[in-house]
């Protein structure tokens, strides 16, 4: 019971803090929010498309054109205004404008100039040349039709074009040497890699930068009043760790349920997930007690542990997937924690794993948290009791 109460009362301090709730509770949420809205489902290139009438069967067979270009994820929006809007703003790589009577147009014999929207910049310079030529290729047929069509009717002369259009021809064969890098994340909904990431990222900075406390109970004499009782340092030492834990747990479980909630996030396999978060939450929690067992100014553990644990994050993917990584960092990675916790979840939910698929994930993030609870344990001991 005293392992709790301590426990509990560490809790209680850390979250009255209206800072900390703030980077507990709505930090989290808002940077998923941000990271999904800037690059969520950026492995498709984003084309806005705007009809400026109700459209016909050409308008038709030209957005499936479009559609069936590969790495193309067509939108269509109700204006041209807000297409452009979301151009400028980066959410689109570009826009297509398709203008009022493009079917009676064609049909006239006449040419008809469809625009597009773009940044100056040469992705979206790409962009243009991949549409272009998906809209020239539509339009050979279309002229072939125009051509035709003073000796047959317009839909008669389209027809025949595209039944010449479809007959033998000069075909490039080609194949991807090894698999794509982005394969996985293909089926990732707009926030599920931002959330997993920051998921890891958060739990592990909250808990170094809770460490502070830790020190603020040494400081304060606290520490050394429950030594007067006939408290042993073992329960000491064991509720100030459930403390730490039980705040990395709080965040993981809330930012969990929160982005499946707000944002539809997959975490695959719950069972999976839960143990991710517990075994993680632990190693957070050992941090936290070797960093307030080694300083002894909580102003100073708290901007070292900040740093160190966007230093991590970063090393093991936390902020950019490893797999972008050069086969070198790859390796640096596996040497974080948060490596092995990112990976377990992209086994879950990427590859459609079960509990049993990341057993050796979770083995070497018991070891990670194993041995550094061991050094913090043992080096916070040394702090109280000399």
């Amino acid at each position: 019971m005293r392992v709790l109460s301590i426990a509990w009362v560490n809790t209680k301090r850390f979250l009255r803090e209206r800072s900390n709730v703030f980077f507990v509770f709505v930090f989290p949420l808002l940077i998923v929010l941000l990271i999904g809205v800037a690059f969520g489902n950026s492995f498709d290139t984003r084309v806005g498309l705007y009809v400026d009438d109700a459209g016909g069967p050409l308008v038709d067979e030209l957005v499936t054109a479009l559609e069936d270009v590969g790495d193309l994820a067509v939108e269509r929006y109700g204006s041209q205004a807000a297409l452009v809007d979301d151009v400028q703003r980066g959410a689109l790589q570009g826009g297509v404008v398709v203008p009022a009577g493009y079917d009676a147009t064609l049909r006239s014999g006449a040419a008809v100039e469809i625009g597009f929207v773009s940044r100056p910049d040469q992705s979206s310079l790409l962009v243009g040349e991949t549409v272009r030529a998906a809209v020239v290729a539509e339009a050979i047929p279309l002229k072939a039709a125009q051509f035709v069509a003073p000796t047959a009717t317009f839909d008669e002369a389209l027809a025949l074009a595209r039944l010449v259009a479809s007959g033998p021809s000069v075909t490039v064969a080609y194949r991807e040497a090894g698999e794509s890098l982005f394969e996985d994340f293909r089926n990732l909904g707009t926030f599920d890699l931002g959330a997993h990431q920051e998921l890891v990222l958060f739990v592990f900075v909250t808990s170094l930068a809770g460490s502070a406390a830790l020190i603020q109970t040494r400081q304060l004499g606290v520490a050394r009043r429950m030594l007067s009782t006939p408290t042993p340092v073992v329960t000491i030492l064991g509720g100030e760790t459930l403390g730490r834990f039980a705040v990395a747990m709080v965040q993981g479980l809330y930012i969990m349920v929160g982005t499946m909630v707000v944002f539809g996030v997959s975490w695959g396999d719950p069972l999976g997930a839960i143990a991710i978060l517990v075994v993680f939450s632990l190693v957070g929690a050992a941090a936290g007690m070797l960093f307030g067992s080694i300083f002894s100014n909580d102003q100073q553990a708290g901007g070292i542990g900040v740093l160190v644990g966007l230093g991590l994050a970063a090393l093991g993917g936390a902020m950019a997937p490893v797999e972008i990584f050069p086969d070198a960092m790859k390796t640096i990675a596996k040497a974080t924690p948060h490596a092995w916790a990112i990976d377990g979840y992209a086994e879950l939910v990427r590859r459609g794993g079960s509990f049993v698929d990341i057993l050796p994930n979770l083995g070497i993030l018991a070891a990670f948290a194993a041995v550094i609870l061991a050094l913090g344990v043992w080096q916070l001991r040394r702090a109280l009791i000399r």
